[in-house]
């Protein structure tokens, strides 16, 4: 039987996912609300697959892919997400998640998805991969994309309305080492605030819930 461990701050949520999942004869072996504590609680659950929401209070899902990643090279992660745009798939992809799922996806997919992941194969739900197809086809790519990786985690930080203080402690770097990312962000996007950034990440999808 595969073993899951669900990461998703919404209650109801995982409710939900747990139901489905053991329906399926997949076990829900642990649940946590943030990314912090799947960080904390990885070595111990030992799990097949991680079901990581992407949007969550504090580092998020894509920096506690990073950090899960460092723990455990051979990680198996599969990533949840409100978001649609193109942008994030590959940030998550690129990171070393083996799966992206949009939320709205058909039940079954989960499953779907969950299954490939536990086999060590890549899984991209149709129209996310159909977005990235086409993207990649028109050469269409956000204003975000010239980020580095850290660039995009305090970007998006930012746009959700964060001080530099707290993305600090979100994702344990240094108030001045933000302020360094912060500067490089609004040179390459051509920001001069952070309620500019916050337009720009509107304007391209970014900040899904």
């Amino acid at each position: 039987m595969i073993r899951v461990m669900l990461v998703d701050d919404h209650a109801l949520v995982r409710m939900g996912f747990r139901m489905l999942l053991g329906n399926a004869q997949i076990d829900v072996a642990a649940e946590f609300d943030s990314g912090e504590q799947a960080c904390a609680e990885y070595a111990r659950v030992a799990p097949d697959v991680v079901v990581m929401d992407l949007s969550m209070a504090g580092m998020g899902g894509l920096e506690a892919v990073r950090r899960l990643l460092a723990q455990d090279s051979k990680a198996r992660i599969l990533v949840l997400s409100a978001h649609e745009d193109t942008a994030h798939p590959r940030r998550v992809l690129r990171a070393g998640a083996l799966g992206y799922l949009t939320k709205r996806s058909a039940p079954d997919a989960l499953i779907s998805a969950v299954q490939a992941v536990a086999a060590g194969q890549a899984y991209v739900d149709a129209h996310t991969a159909r977005s990235l197809a086409m993207a990649q086809v028109k050469g269409e790519s956000s204003p975000a994309e010239t980020l580095s990786e850290r660039e995009f985690s305090v970007f998006i930080q930012l746009a959700r309305g964060k001080s530099v203080a707290q993305i600090a402690e979100d994702l344990s770097l240094s108030p001045s080492t933000v302020g360094t990312h912060l500067y490089h962000v609004k040179q390459k996007l051509g920001a001069s605030n952070q309620s500019e950034l916050t337009l720009v990440a509107l304007q391209w999808g970014l900040l899904g819930v």
